[in-house]
């Protein structure tokens, strides 16, 4: 593999945990492509055309005000310069072990021991010692105000490490949702086979993109582009265990062993309990109301929607996989509903007003009981009871996603990546920056992520 093949891989690889635009990713694709030497056939060459001839077209190409990154907890980096000046145990420490929790941890475990204080036990109250113990421990030449220094840095840093512990879970929720496995895909996994590693690329920028202020519907990822890359694989090299991560339908699921069908399973089962217990933990903190999902004063909508997004994801991923491995029966048994997303209010009466009202959905997603007490053998929820529902709610349980697996996806038209501003379209990138710089869209309601009401 030449060198500037593998420094494309490598670029590729990296846009798959973050936000880049699909245009951006498919220059990318087509250097790679042209890189490798692969003919390409008229339809792929037409579609790169049109997503790069879109990007080069723009005014502002290269830039956008939006992040290009997932949003990640923020680290403990001034926490440890402090413990740096305050503990002897502590000495200058690498930026990118700030983000790291455990090496986090193990820094604060051994500050710990030079003020005697054990970890975990950070009560103001009862795990300080006084005078008296300090100086049966050795510390009587510590001042009782530089103790209480340390010991509160110390609880700080404790506090810091879970903060980050919960935004790295909320983050990789957030991919999850978005893009499947795809974040977690190895680069030597990833890399074996360039077509593959092209479609996996575009395919995740495009189920990345940011959610839009609508009640149309969200942008469907799998666009002609994506569909013009996926057509060109060769079935005997492409490496399809790499793209069931990302695009885990039959079409791919065919050309999968038991063996990686097995693996796939698994992560997506632990993914659904994971996500199940996260899920019942926002739903203790603030119960949403089941018969509208309106956002009400409180509710972590963000949260709880990214949440949903992962569950809804991994559920009909499981669903696929099982039936690929011919055990639809786990599926009749055992039938977890999907979860809704949180709606803005302002979202809920533009629909009102254009005469749609709630999706049909809301109504299913009331009356079955609630995923994560299905899995944990709680609650029963088998596949007829979803289908009986479904009917007497006027939806089909199969085209719904209810009961079944999604069928093979269907090629939507390419369309230019949107300049957002809380999910609203403006006219370019520089007047994005603006209108955030003087707080334009920055209303409560707007700060709702939008939704497309399931």
């Amino acid at each position: 593999m030449s060198e500037s093949i593998e420094n494309l891989l490598h670029e590729l690889h990296a846009t798959l945990g973050l936000r880049k635009r699909p245009e951006d990713v498919a220059e990318l694709v087509r250097s790679l492509l042209q890189a490798a030497d692969e003919n390409l056939d008229a339809a792929t060459e037409a579609a790169l055309d049109k997503a790069t001839a879109t990007s080069l077209r723009s005014l502002w190409h290269g830039y956008t005000s939006m992040r290009e990154e997932f949003v990640g907890p923020v680290g403990a980096q001034r926490q440890l310069a402090t413990a740096a000046d305050l503990f002897d145990s502590v000495g200058p420490v690498p930026t990118e072990v700030g983000d790291d929790p455990a090496q986090v941890e193990a820094i604060a475990r051994a500050a710990g021991v030079e003020i005697h204080k054990e970890f975990g036990e950070s009560d103001f109250l009862d795990d300080r010692l006084n005078r008296e113990q300090r100086a049966a421990v050795g510390l009587a030449d510590l001042s009782r105000r530089q103790y209480n220094k340390r010991f509160r840095l110390l609880r700080r840093m404790e506090a810091k490490i879970a903060a980050i512990v919960d935004g790295q879970r909320k983050r990789e929720v957030a991919m999850t949702g978005k893009s499947g496995l795809a974040s977690r895909l190895s680069y030597e996994e990833f890399a074996a086979d360039t077509g593959s590693a092209a479609f996996i690329a575009y395919l995740t920028a495009r189920a990345n993109l940011r959610s839009e202020f609508t009640i149309d519907g969200q942008q469907r990822p799998y666009d002609e582009v994506a569909d013009a890359l996926f057509q060109r694989l060769d079935p005997q090299t492409a490496n399809w265990f790499a793209i069931a991560h990302v695009h885990p339908v039959a079409q791919v699921l065919e050309h999968v062993g038991d063996e990686q069908r097995g693996l796939l399973l698994g992560r997506w089962y632990g993914i659904l309990l994971e996500v199940a217990d996260q899920l019942e933990e926002l739903w203790q903190a603030h119960e949403p109301d089941r018969t509208t999902m309106i956002v009400r004063r409180g509710d972590d909508s963000t949260t709880w929607n990214q949440t949903a997004r992962a569950w809804s994801k991994a559920r009909a991923n499981w669903f696929a996989l099982l039936e690929a491995m011919g055990a639809e029966d786990v599926i009749k048994q055992i039938c977890p509903g999907k979860v809704l997303m949180l709606v803005a209010a302002d979202v809920a009466a533009w629909h009102r007003q254009s005469g749609r009202g709630l999706h049909p959905d809301t109504d299913v997603w009331a009356d079955l009981p609630l995923p994560w007490e299905v899995l944990r053998g709680d609650a029963q929820c088998p596949q007829w009871l979803v289908e009986q529902v479904c009917r007497r709610h006027g939806v089909e349980p199969e085209r719904g996603g209810w009961t079944r697996a999604r069928r093979a996806a269907q090629a939507v038209p390419f369309r230019a990546t949107p300049e957002l501003v809380h999910g609203v379209t403006v006219a370019d990138p520089m007047l994005a920056t603006l209108l955030r710089a003087v707080g334009v869209f920055s209303g409560k309601e707007l700060r709702t992520e939008p939704t497309e009401m399931r």
